[in-house]
């Protein structure tokens, strides 16, 4: 049920301000709170030190908070696509961090959220992203601050804008369904990509505790090389992933460096536009199998190919 916890003026023959983010259309709005005059503390840093930096801003106060009704959803996937239409608003991002190198658990309780069950933000697993752009009445602000669960992704949108009595339409849920990875993990990796959106590179090698990709041919790179080489405006994220053995910080390092020398091999071996590329890593924080099993642990260990970009 959506909420509307203040009161909003209407005035008639004045149009709201069209609407910026496009969620997908498994996505639903849980709550909404609109403060027609207010300020609000917009984080411009990580948390260090024992203490937040953070920009005072006034205006128009809008908050929401929206559900992704998919499994197995990651961070980087939710927020990628409404990063890209902030920039297409001419907006310009200022500050963006993810879990740990936000300031983890003092990070997330710094910053103000919606309450569960409307809002829920995984510790161990979330990003914030604050942007902002100069109109024609002054400047405005838009923060996301993204999490998942096991069951769903979850968006807190915060706008700051003009003082107007007029509420603005931030975001509406038309954009292409977000869909879980488990439906067709032995299709071609074309089709996944372009059905769901990412695909795991599971013939990979790695040497024990070693970033570098062992020397050998990898179908999967091939097929995901012909696939960017068939759509040359589309780029992807590679993403390393770990098991739950050892610090977080470490695993973080090292599954980034396996996706980064993905990377590099794609580019040297198999012809890619290092444009069309870019490499994160996410240690333990998204498993898709238990870590209380060899096989599961192996299953964890992977790099994932998550598609970024479809414009055309």
């Amino acid at each position: 049920m959506i909420r509307l916890c203040a009161v909003l003026l209407a005035v008639a023959g004045s149009a709201a301000q069209a609407q910026m983010l496009d969620f997908p259309s498994n996505a639903s709005l849980q709550a909404e709170v609109v403060s027609p005059a207010d300020s609000y503390a917009l984080p411009m840093g990580i948390w260090e030190n024992g203490a937040m930096p953070v920009q005072t801003v006034e205006g128009q106060v809008t908050q929401q908070a929206w559900r992704i009704e998919a499994a197995s959803l990651t961070t980087l996937q939710l927020v990628r696509p409404l990063r890209e239409q902030l920039r297409n608003s001419r907006y310009r991002v200022i500050f963006e961090c993810q879990t740990e190198a936000c300031g983890g658990f003092d990070f997330r309780f710094g910053v103000t959220t919606m309450s569960p069950p409307d809002m829920r933000i995984n510790i161990g697993d979330f990003r914030f992203l604050a942007a902002e752009r100069t109109g024609a009445e002054g400047p405005e602000y838009l923060t996301l601050f993204t999490s998942r669960t096991a069951e769903a992704g979850f968006v807190q949108v915060t706008h700051v804008g003009p003082f107007t009595q007029d509420p603005t339409a931030i975001a509406s849920a038309q954009a292409p369904a977000l869909r879980s990875f488990d439906a067709t993990p032995d299709a071609a990796i074309s089709d996944q990509l372009t059905q769901i959106g990412r695909a795991v590179l599971d013939d990979l090698s790695f040497g024990t505790g070693s970033a570098q990709l062992s020397v050998g041919e990898y179908p999967s790179l091939q097929a995901l090389a012909d696939y960017l080489l068939s759509f040359p405006d589309r780029t992807v994220a590679l993403v390393g992933h770990t098991d739950s053995a050892g610090p977080l910080d470490a695993n973080i390092a090292l599954s980034k460096r396996r996706a980064a020398s993905v990377l590099e091999r794609l580019v040297s071996d198999y012809g890619v536009d290092r444009n069309q590329l870019e490499a994160e890593g996410m240690g333990y924080l998204a498993p898709i199998a238990s870590n209380l099993t060899d096989a599961g642990r192996e299953a964890n260990r992977r790099v994932e190919v998550i598609v970024t970009s479809t414009q055309e």
